[in-house]
C-alpha cells in the first residue's frame, strides 16, 4: 500500500503541469502572431539574418484588424519569393515562413467565421499605430435642440 501510494506521488510530481484547455482558434492566433513578431524582431537584429531582413516589409501584425489577412498574404509572398536562395534557405527564414503560412491559414480556412474584427485600418498595420476613423455611423452625435 505505501509502496503504491509512492509511486503515485513520485508520477505526479514528475509530470509538468499544464495547462488543461486546449487552444482556440482564437488563443492559437494570437500566440502565433506574438510569435512571429519576435521572429521578426530577431531576424531585424541578427547579424547572420540582417541583410535578409531588408527585404522584408514593415508589419505590426494585429489579428483584430480585418487587412491582416491581405498582409499575411503580402508577407508571405516576399518570405517565398524572397531574392536570395541562401536567405531563403537559413532556419529563421524557414521557421518565418511555416508561422506565416500557419497563421495565413487560421485566419483565412479554419477560423474564418470565429474571428471578430475591431477595425479596417490597414495603414495600423505597416505602421504599428491605430488611428480610429470614427465616422458619423458609428458615433452618434448627440445634440440638444433649443
Amino acid at each position: 500500500m505505501r509502496l503504491g501510494l509512492v509511486a503515485l506521488l513520485c508520477f505526479f510530481s514528475a509530470v509538468p503541469l499544464c495547462d488543461c484547455t486546449p487552444p482556440t482558434c482564437y488563443s492559437r492566433a494570437l500566440s502565433l502572431s506574438s510569435e512571429i513578431m519576435t521572429l521578426l524582431d530577431k531576424i531585424h537584429t541578427f547579424h547572420r539574418t540582417k541583410a535578409c531582413a531588408e527585404v522584408l516589409p514593415v508589419i505590426h501584425i494585429d489579428v483584430h484588424n480585418a487587412c491582416i489577412s491581405n498582409k499575411l498574404r503580402d508577407l508571405l509572398y516576399v518570405v517565398l519569393n524572397h531574392p536570395s536562395q541562401s536567405c531563403r534557405e537559413k532556419p529563421r527564414m524557414v521557421l518565418l515562413k511555416r508561422k506565416v503560412q500557419n497563421l495565413y491559414t487560421i485566419v483565412t480556412r479554419i477560423c474564418y467565421r470565429d474571428l471578430v474584427f475591431f477595425t479596417d485600418d490597414c495603414e495600423a498595420i505597416d505602421t504599428g499605430r491605430s488611428s480610429p476613423n470614427l465616422g458619423e455611423d458609428r458615433l452618434q452625435l448627440l445634440q440638444e435642440d433649443r
